[in-house]
């Protein structure tokens, strides 16, 4: 990759950083506050990347010199934005309720405090807890030192909070960063050394970004593989930009490892705002590292986790919603958190409509209150707050989180009750209106394409339930179940498999059924194996399962502080899985499609962990407790190393590694044997001097290699185009047309597409044909 590629990868990085210091909310009280400005950034950012594609996909510009100029004038719009704040909030004074944050900054840096006695006041900010800002020493006498600083600030906040860790955390703690900083550097390692080898990835998430490169637009074409065009292209848009700029596919597992590092901030933001302190965020951030799919997936072209962490956004930002009156920058970060969801992968929208809907009932519930301080939160004060500092914080966030201080609040006339409300269902309107932006082009082209805004017949019927009646509902949720949470214990597993399949035929069901059933598969599958398309998530997820119930029955022993926010949350989480398991067939790779459930449900897991490790070693049933929670997170430990140690595609050691896996090999790590037959293939292609192939392939054959192998030497997409095409107003191309044909797949069907006269070569599964003159 050139400099100048180097360059542009870095103005989207450079972005963010900014962003998330422009996007701190400035207001005190506020929970974790940079890393809500790092969801804030990571939302703005990403709109504006699916909006530039949108935009210049109708402009026929998705070309290098279209997108380097566009980010080029983001990052500068970013930058003026930055300078100009910079300078005003230099000659803005403090107020009076920033002085007393300041102090109790400082405070809380020297040590733990009455009201946090571990260092883990929850509305600090970073993964790890404690400090929120750098030194014992309080800020200037100006300004905060953090909202003067900008983007140095917020560098050196952030090493200072880790500096801060250091000092004050426990052993226990300490291993718990550690475990989840080792386990994202390993991550990254693997990303960055292996070639994307993603099954999906090769027959449509990659082709589909090469079809745009080669076509400048985001226009349909014809083909045989219908999810190229189908499904949503979210996570496509992001791997499209890393395509122009580096010209290939060496980063592209950089979209889902960002993600990863998006749903740890968020997952651990909603603990805090939860009532968790350090050592609950901590347990958080562990449970979701080590979970093999999780770790397995960073790794990966595959779209889940991009997903998984859009969700975990909006529900970051509806939890916010339950305490204060949210304003106009609420409004339009929820509408980018829903639209985002909805164009990467929309089964996230099973979470995230329950969500909107409990953030509409607490808008609602807080605009029937009266105005002033308690509008913005359920209490005046702060929990434990004797100083009448929450009071300040309440009457700053009324305005909004980073509105800045409400000046003169208290003199502003109250709206009333039908102005609140009001407000609010324009709110909600505006958050509705932001997410149809981002996904109603993409719709759009669905819906003049296929009729309906979710595609053809077939998609719609293949993955949602064709059955609603609670029997074949409950029979669906056994299966799903069973799959999420299955081991490395085949006689747990055949006996579990053999009491669902008995008792879905006592009650009338079919256990195959294909009306509950993706496709032609069979239940039960094997799905222990760390696989980052199938493999099961027994400890998180019976952990996330028991904090669940905890918190729907006894929220106060694991919140004390938020009972009520917590079993809100837990009803939601619960609702989206039942939800899940009404709406979507049993596949044997489900567990993927459940990855958003399980970050959002991580949070309740490390709160009742945290609640169980806090209660004092005294009842016999409490140490044993302890020790077998304790015995589950070094599992859990375990099975993150292996994961990433032995995971399938992609591994550290052993057969396959990525040390010692040559390029093209790694790429067909999922079918060894098709390797020498696509290049033997490409390269009789290539010697003929065709210049426009095409394609005969099924709809799960792999489309991408022939994107690689055909490249033009200076790099340049080849001219592909199928001949086989299931869109029914896109027709496929001649055979005549064609210089050379490739094929995947059956003879026959090679055999059936090739025009008389033209002589077939053939393997086992790839083949070519040439004309007589070549």
């Amino acid at each position: 990759m050139s400099a100048a590629g180097w360059m542009l990868v870095a103005a989207p990085v450079v972005a963010l950083v900014v962003l998330s210091a422009l996007l701190r909310p400035r207001a005190a009280g506020v929970v974790a506050p940079h890393r809500l400005g790092i969801v804030r950034a990571a939302l703005l950012t990403g709109v504006f990347a699916v909006l530039t594609v949108e935009l210049l996909g109708v402009l026929d510009a998705l070309t290098l010199p279209a997108f380097a100029l566009a980010w080029l004038l983001f990052v500068a719009g970013v930058a003026v934005v930055a300078g100009r704040r910079r300078g005003r909030d230099a000659l803005r004074p403090r107020t009076a309720a920033e002085t007393r944050q300041a102090v109790l900054v400082g405070a809380t840096v020297g040590g733990p405090t009455a009201e946090s006695p571990t260092g883990s006041d929850p509305t600090t900010d970073g993964p790890t807890g404690g400090a929120a800002a750098g030194s014992g020493a309080a800020p200037g006498p100006e300004r905060p030192a953090t909202a003067r600083g900008g983007l140095a600030a917020l560098l050196s906040g952030w090493a200072a909070r880790l500096s801060h860790l250091r000092r004050t955390a426990t052993r226990g703690e300490r291993l718990l960063a550690g475990a989840v900083l080792g386990m994202v550097s390993i991550e990254l390692v693997v990303a960055l050394l292996a070639e994307p080898n993603n099954f999906d990835s090769q027959t449509y998430h990659l082709p589909k970004v090469e079809h745009w490169v080669a076509q400048g637009s985001l226009d349909f074409w014809p083909t045989a593989i219908h999810r190229q065009v189908t499904i949503p292209p979210g996570a496509e848009y992001l791997l499209l930009h890393l395509r122009l700029f580096t010209g290939g596919d060496a980063l592209h597992h950089l979209v889902q490892w960002a993600a990863g590092i998006g749903c740890l901030l968020a997952a651990t933001r909603i603990t805090a705002q939860l009532g968790g302190g350090r050592r609950a965020q901590l347990l958080t951030a562990f449970l979701l590292a080590t979970t093999p799919m999780v770790a397995l997936q960073a790794t990966s072209t595959q779209t889940d986790l991009v997903a998984a962490a859009w969700a975990a956004c909006a529900a970051t930002l509806v939890l916010d919603g339950l305490r204060r009156r949210a304003g106009l920058g609420d409004a339009l970060a929820l509408g980018a958190a829903t639209g985002l969801t909805a164009l990467t992968k929309t089964s996230g929208l099973i979470a995230v409509g329950p969500l909107l809907l409990l953030w509409g009932l607490a808008q609602l519930r807080l605009a029937a209150r009266p105005t002033g301080i308690g509008a913005g939160y359920s209490t005046g004060l702060a929990p434990g707050d004797s100083t009448g500092v929450g009071a300040d914080r309440v009457g700053r966030a009324v305005g909004g989180v980073g509105s800045g201080p409400a000046t003169g609040a208290a003199d502003r006339p109250a709206p009333t009750g039908v102005r609140q409300v009001a407000r609010t269902v324009g709110g909600s309107l505006l958050v509705l209106l932001v997410a149809a932006t981002v996904v109603g082009p993409f719709l759009a082209r669905e819906t003049a394409e296929f009729g309906h805004p979710l595609g053809p017949p077939r998609l719609r019927e293949s993955i949602p339930m064709e059955r609603h009646d609670p029997v074949a509902v409950l029979v669906n949720a056994l299966r799903i179940g069973h799959t999420a949470f299955d081991t490395p214990l085949s006689p747990l597993r055949a006996g579990t498999a053999e009491a669902i399949m008995a008792g879905s035929r006592a009650v009338g069901v079919d256990p195959q059924d294909r009306t509950i059933t993706f496709g032609r598969e069979v239940f039960p599958v094997p799905s222990w194996y760390p696989d980052e398309d199938r493999v099961a998530f027994p400890l998180a997820g019976s952990l996330a399962l028991l904090g669940a119930v905890f918190a729907l029955v006894r929220p106060r022993r694991v919140s004390p502080g938020r009972p009520g926010a917590l079993r809100a949350y837990a009803a939601v989480v619960v609702l989206a899985v039942v939800l899940h398991t009404a709406m979507i067939k049993w596949q044997p790779w489900g567990n993927r499609l459940l990855l958003y459930a399980l970050v959002l449900a991580v949070p309740l897991a490390g709160l009742w962990v945290d609640a169980v490790l806090r209660r004092r070693a005294g009842a016999g049933r409490r140490s044993v407790a302890a020790g077998l929670v304790v015995t589950m997170l070094a599992t859990s430990a375990l099975a993150g190393v292996l994961a990433l140690s032995y995971g399938f595609p992609r591994r550290l050691v052993g057969a396959g590694s990525v040390f010692t896996t040559t390029e093209w090999d790694t790429r067909f790590l999922r079918r060894p044997q098709w390797a020498d037959e696509f290049r033997w293939a490409a390269s009789a292609v290539r010697a003929s001097d065709a210049r426009r192939i095409g394609l005969v392939q099924q709809n799960d054959n792999w489309e991408y290699p022939w994107w690689l192998l055909l490249r033009d030497d200076d790099g340049r997409s080849p001219e592909l185009v199928a001949l086989q095409s299931v869109l029914p107003d896109r027709p496929p191309a001649d055979p005549t047309s064609v210089d050379a044909i490739v094929c995947t797949g059956p003879r026959t069907e090679c055999a059936r597409l090739v025009p008389a006269g033209w002589t077939i070569e053939y393997r086992d599964h790839v083949g070519y044909a040439l004309p007589p003159t070549r």
